[in-house]
């Protein structure tokens, strides 16, 4: 009987163990801890695998980290907890920009003298934004202003739907938008 000591070639990686290490390296491609290129490389490593070091050398860097242990889950929300509850208190006492009738015409908002709503403030561009009304509701639209337009802490890019009850800022000034 031969023996790996011998010479003797080690057993082929089965096909459960090949699909465990694409599924090891799909998820990982997935969260984006991989490239394309190297996702390919790796899967032709892990198919044409033909010893099971060879399988397990493809994906030894992309397992899972261990779960966060509770104690540093706990802690950690404990610490943000004052800058959520700061956050909140600001939110409450915003002064409210109530929607205007919906109408035909966006709602102009900026410095310039023209605009609808006329923010006179530094950190506005002159024709920083519009607010328009449709059938599914209000759409907020940053017009490329150089301080931003922002809605629940997250910046506008292009457009995006709000509704009464949003944080809104243009610049460094914040409302918070209400209904009739």
């Amino acid at each position: 009987m031969a023996s790996l000591e011998s010479g003797a070639v080690p057993p082929r990686p089965s096909d459960e163990d090949r699909e465990r290490a694409l599924e090891v390296l799909r998820e990982s491609a997935a969260v984006g801890r991989v490239s394309h290129q190297t996702f390919e490389r790796r899967m032709e490593q892990i198919l044409g695998a033909r010893r099971a070091d060879e399988l397990a050398a493809a994906v030894h860097d992309l397992r899972p980290a261990p779960p966060e242990p509770a104690l540093l889950r706990i802690v950690g929300g404990l610490s943000a907890l004052p800058g959520r509850l700061r956050r909140a208190w600001r939110t409450a006492r915003l002064p409210e920009l109530m929607l205007p009738p919906p109408g035909p015409y966006p709602m102009s908002i900026g410095r310039a003298p023209g605009s609808m709503l006329r923010l006179n403030d530094g950190t506005v561009s002159r024709t920083h934004a519009q607010l328009h009304s449709s059938v599914r509701g209000w759409t907020l639209r940053d017009l490329g202003s150089s301080n931003g337009t922002w809605v629940n802490g997250r910046r506008v890019t292009g457009a995006v739907s709000v509704r009464p009850g949003d944080h809104v800022r243009f610049g460094q000034v914040s409302f918070r938008l209400s209904g009739r």
